[in-house]
């Protein structure tokens, strides 16, 4: 970089003196002083990590024990409560995937975002604002819900630095996270798996190191963390900042296999002929709405409304509405997470 930005310096230089000769002007130019960018790459912090005697202490899916009794939609909140904070800017705001079919993706008609996680966290604003209004041109129910879309490795910086109030992005609940964000009671278990090439031979995940197959895994995904376990050694890892790179890249030929959650894949698998989903799961993927660690009341809230959810049938509605098929019961909630004194 540094001896690239010297030629340049030089090659102006001689086209000043060139023009200054033409011009009858022989002085040369002044010298200039010019910041070059440095060639080093920013120091990016090691995210924190538990001990296995913290892995051991309290089980990752626990969580605070929800709120006693959840205020009529639209009422009052709690006074100095981040619900009450919330309520009074006129938006939850929340970060979501754009494109993973089934849980957050925009709607290419009508341009919306939807999916399970979108309508888990519509039901956490409706339980703050109430139902929302009817739009006279639509005719839907609009919310004073404000999406962003946000990256797997966004997920923890957007809440850490008070982006976005709450993520529901196909989040997995691990104890890592709790170092850094809280997460309400688990809502959706998945598991991760591979895809590959239909006709590829692959069956299983453990086949891959032994054929060194190219994987594609997201950034800042338990994928990821995964895949750099020893077992795996002889695979290529390719990273990319979201799991639908790692489609792009799988369609292009630059990995041959794509490795995630199979509740994602199998959107993958039904954008692309050529892509099926093989093998058991071979992880957990517990998923949790995260929020800041400060903000353990709102997620004592989100707590509750996932209760409700659960006991009034408005889970099973929303499981039969993105994902199909024989409704199983929803993941049970576990509140032995003590609550942070102070």
């Amino acid at each position: 970089m540094r001896s690239s930005a010297v030629r340049r310096l030089a090659a102006l230089g001689v086209a000043a003196i060139v023009f200054a000769g033409c011009s009858g002007d022989a002085r040369l130019p002044d010298a200039v002083q010019v910041d070059v960018p440095s060639t080093e790459a920013p120091v990016v912090p090691v995210p924190p990590s538990c001990t296995e005697a913290e892995r051991q202490a309290i089980p990752a899916v626990a969580t605070y024990e929800p709120t006693e009794a959840l205020p009529e939609p639209g009422g009052d909140m709690l006074p100095n409560s981040t619900m009450e904070q919330i309520k009074d800017n006129g938006r939850l705001v929340v970060g979501v995937s754009g494109d993973t079919l089934q849980f957050g993706a925009r709607n290419p008609i009508t341009g919306d975002i939807e999916g399970f996680d979108v309508d888990i966290l519509k039901e956490v604003a409706k339980a703050i604002f109430g139902d929302g209004d009817i739009d006279p041109n639509t005719e839907g129910v609009q919310l004073p819900i404000e999406f962003k879309i946000i990256t797997y490795a966004q997920r923890l910086p957007s809440l850490e630095t008070g982006a976005v109030d709450l993520v529901a992005h196909t989040m997995t609940i691990n104890c890592n996270r709790w170092l850094r964000i809280g997460f309400s009671s688990e809502y959706f278990a998945a598991g991760q798996k591979i895809l590959v090439k239909r006709g590829s031979g692959i069956e299983s995940v453990a086949e891959l190191p032994e054929r060194e197959s190219r994987v594609c895994v997201p950034s800042g995904s338990t994928n990821l963390e995964e895949m750099q376990k020893s077992i795996y050694d002889g695979i290529v890892i390719t990273e990319k900042a979201d799991i639908t790179d790692c489609l792009v890249a799988f369609q292009q030929g630059q990995a041959d296999v794509v490795t995630g959650d199979d509740t994602v894949l199998v959107g993958f698998a039904a954008q692309d002929p050529y892509a099926v989903v093989v093998g058991d799961q071979f992880t957990q993927e517990p998923y949790g709405i995260g929020g800041n660690a400060d903000n353990v009341d709102l997620i004592q809230f989100v707590n509750s409304v996932l209760d409700d959810i659960r006991s009034n049938g408005r889970w099973d509605e929303i499981y039969t509405t993105w994902v199909g098929g024989e409704v199983p019961p929803p993941p049970a909630a576990d509140y032995s997470r003590p609550i942070p004194e102070g």
